[in-house]
């Protein structure tokens, strides 16, 4: 197998893996302890781990914009209505109504955050010389 061909496989396997995190996350985001959103905040935690997981062991920015992706892509699909017009994400109910719009702005945020975060493995620390 070639390089390219290797790289090419990364890239839709971190599609796949983003799209798992992003119909977790859009099923989860709803779950609510009290006030507190937990299935949104875990969800958020979730997928931007994931993300620079597959941005930092790569070293390819292209990885985490596939995973982002695929969070985005899960996210729009599982919050369609069906073909029998029942839909998989409850409604929201009345006081909740942020939660899904933060979540369907949460995917697409932590990939440009990710994918473009500047590399500064290039910088290097030179010790300070002693001065007398």
């Amino acid at each position: 197998m070639s390089f390219g061909i290797l790289r090419i496989a990364g890239w839709v396997v971190a599609l796949l893996v983003g799209a798992f995190y992003g119909a977790a996350g859009t099923i989860a985001q709803g779950f609510r302890l009290g006030p507190v959103p937990v299935g949104l905040l875990l969800a958020t935690i979730g997928c931007a781990a994931l993300l620079i997981a597959l941005r930092t062991l790569t070293g390819d920015l292209v990885n985490a914009f596939a995973g982002g992706l695929g969070i985005s892509a899960a996210t729009y699909v599982f919050s369609q209505p069906g073909l029998g017009g029942s839909a998989i994400v409850a409604a929201p109910t009345p006081g909740t109504e942020w939660i899904p719009v933060v979540w369907t702005v949460v995917g697409p945020a932590l990939m440009v955050l990710v994918a473009f975060w500047p590399d500064f493995s290039h910088l290097r620390h030179e010790p300070a010389t002693p001065t007398a």
